[in-house]
């Protein structure tokens, strides 16, 4: 069953092209790898899913409906839609419990006491139980981003958007992120990612989608598309980026 799908979507800034006329199918349950160079439009790909860029032509679609149509409340289907960032996107100013609470009490008018036991059940399950009052410059960029995670999964969404969640940690950090993105994965989380990190992509992405200039130039299950990819655009980046390929 089609959870999301893109069809046809073009998306541009000033006057350059940064998406072009995406077609894109996210099952349900199942985990969608964006792969390509830098500027190549996996960003601003999910940037569109969760409504944050409006497209400029084509469509967005969620269980069937028009989620990019003018007259959508942007808000009520960012409810559905959990999107975690690179640079974690934490409020310094806060705790981490506010951070965790602060959409459920604001936007969705959850109750503080309902919102914080939710809270404690989702710092506890990443290992965070003891850093509810502990504020972002605290943690380590591990621990941020593990609060980030737990964040997007306040509202029980319906899909994930990781948008390169990894980079912004050190090495020895980045294996603590991946273990809950497979963790949420074997719960049948849907998932589409913008990920560099091909090892991990090969092991957990249903489908992989490699992206160059804006468009989707080639798709296939991670075995297929890694081991012999059609197009020589995609042989050339996964020469760059996977030793010895």
């Amino acid at each position: 069953m089609t959870k999301l799908r893109l069809q046809n979507v073009w998306k541009q800034f000033s006057d350059q092209p940064v998406l072009r006329g995406i077609d894109l199918s996210v099952g349900e349950h199942q985990v969608v790898a964006l792969i390509g160079s830098s500027g190549s439009g996996k960003s601003t790909l999910l940037r569109c899913v969760n409504l944050l860029e409006q497209v400029d032509d084509g469509s967005v679609w969620l269980d069937g409906q028009d989620i990019s149509a003018p007259s959508v409340d942007a808000d009520v289907v960012r409810r559905r839609i959990g999107m975690v960032f690179q640079a974690f996107n934490l409020f310094p100013h806060m705790s981490v419990m506010q951070n965790l609470v602060l959409a459920s009490r604001k936007v969705h008018r959850v109750p503080r006491a309902r919102a914080e036991a939710k809270a404690h059940e989702m710092l506890a399950r990443f290992g965070l139980a003891d850093k509810a009052t502990a504020y972002p410059d605290r943690l380590s960029g591990g621990q941020q981003q593990r609060v980030a995670i737990a964040r997007s999964l306040m509202t029980s969404p319906e899909i994930l958007l990781l948008d390169e969640v990894t980079s912004a940690l050190d090495p020895e950090l980045v294996g603590e992120v991946l273990e809950i993105i497979d963790a949420l994965k074997h719960e049948g989380m849907t998932m589409l990612m913008a990920t560099h990190e091909m090892q991990f992509c090969q092991d957990v992405a249903d489908l992989v989608c490699f992206l160059d200039e804006g468009r989707i130039l080639e798709a296939g299950p991670p075995d297929r598309l890694f081991q012999s990819p059609e197009h020589e655009r995609t042989r050339a980046f996964l020469r760059r980026v996977l030793p010895g390929a």
